[in-house]
């Protein structure tokens, strides 16, 4: 017996949340738009960027939608960005959702803006940077993987000189395998050219302490 399904959609108004860290005032010289990694909330992800000077810096975090329970325990929640279903329409939502935070934030044009992805953070913050062609002064790629749909083309407005991408990973992550960081070497090249900086720490899959440091 076959079932007669069928899949629909509907659209209809959603909200969540966002977790920001310092104040945003006339002496902050950088503001970073912070995605997190895949079983993060974000206002734990933020703790890793408490080293950086208050002053200087404000950290944005947007909050994956889609939470669940860690280690099937029932006492800890982690939040994933998306899952290989429904991705096109997902990406969508994610995408309107970030927009809406970066609009609520109203960044001063005088403010450096540092776009910073964490693992599955990272597929998430190339796709909004290349939706919106926004112009950042940092472009941070951190222990994750660029989408295959990403072209040349799409980067091409955006001025990426040199060292304006950082590209960062530990020598001893167990998600990067030998075969998957060449593939990701050959998408860095293809899209940057020569232009990012590689910058690689003894560690695994972790934002390594004074690290932040070096990568504005």
């Amino acid at each position: 017996m076959t079932m007669d399904t069928k899949e629909k959609m509907v659209a209809y108004e959603a909200r969540n949340s966002y977790t920001t860290l310092n104040a945003l005032t006339k002496k902050t010289k950088y503001v970073w738009m912070a995605f997190h990694g895949m079983g993060y909330l974000s206002r734990y992800f933020l703790k890793s960027f408490q080293e950086l000077n208050a002053h200087e810096h404000y950290i944005i975090a947007p909050q994956a939608p889609s939470k669940y329970y860690l280690n099937n325990e029932f006492k800890y929640v982690g939040a994933s960005w998306l899952t290989k279903e429904n991705t096109k329409s997902e990406m969508e939502n994610v995408l309107n959702y970030v927009n809406a935070v970066y609009v609520e934030e109203a960044i001063p044009n005088n403010i450096k803006l540092i776009i910073f992805g964490f693992s599955q953070g990272v597929s998430i913050a190339m796709r909004w940077l290349v939706s919106n062609q926004i112009d950042c002064h940092r472009l941070v790629l951190y222990a994750g993987g660029i989408p295959n749909e990403i072209t040349k083309d799409q980067l091409n407005g955006l001025h990426f000189g040199p060292k304006k991408v950082k590209i960062v990973y530990g020598d001893n992550d167990h998600y990067l395998t030998e075969e998957r960081l060449k593939l990701e070497r050959q998408k860095i090249v293809t899209l940057f050219d020569d232009s990012a900086e590689v910058i690689t720490y003894e560690g695994g899959h972790e934002i390594q302490s004074g690290l932040l440091e070096k990568l504005y």
